[in-house]
């Protein structure tokens, strides 16, 4: 069981941007997947060269996603790592933003849309491969905003419950993608 974090709220629009970049998003999930990493084994998993590599390695440490382990780096080999604190990140009120930094919100949500396409798309091979792992719930409920919020709290409660983080994680522990959406039902 873990502890509860606080979540982080993408309200400034560089965090944003820095989020909103293919090339930095795989290599997130690359340092998520398999820890720690230099900007060479990186570039080179990723097919990227490690001048690119670097450069967004260091927008990531710019907006606080990753940090240089000192205690790993050595003269011009720098190894990298998540920050803590970054298992629960929500997009911010698009209410909350200024105008000009809305598309900054839409680009960031196209791409998670995206990506979860992709997700969803590969769900019916992984659960005719591996049904214990691959596991789908569709859900219709009339509920009040204050009961939406609520449940979704609670959601994340209780991932935080039963997730470990990588480094943590006791034997037979795997990596899974979980997806939590709500979308208000609309008259067909």
């Amino acid at each position: 069981m873990e502890d509860e974090e606080e979540p982080v709220v993408l309200d400034d629009p560089g965090r944003m941007k820095a989020l909103s970049h293919p090339l930095r998003r795989r290599i997130l999930h690359r340092l998520r997947m398999h820890g720690p990493a230099t900007s060479t084994t990186i570039g080179e998993a990723l097919g990227a060269n490690t001048g690119t590599t670097s450069y967004h390695l260091r927008q990531l440490e710019r907006y606080g996603f990753i940090e240089e382990i000192p205690e790993r780096s050595g003269g011009r080999e720098r190894w990298w790592r998540r920050t803590e604190g970054h298992r629960d990140v929500r997009a911010p009120h698009p209410g909350s933003l200024r105008p000009e930094d809305r598309p900054v919100l839409a680009e960031l949500m196209r791409i998670g849309h995206a990506e979860d396409i992709g997700l969803l798309a590969g769900l019916p091979a992984a659960y005719e491969r591996d049904p214990a792992w691959a596991r789908l719930s569709r859900g219709f409920a009339h509920m009040t905003e204050e009961g939406l919020a609520e449940f979704f709290e609670a959601y994340i409660r209780l991932l935080h419950e039963h997730a470990h983080r990588r480094e943590d994680a006791p034997p037979g522990a795997r990596p899974v993608h979980i997806r939590l959406f709500t979308l208000p039902a609309e008259d067909d």
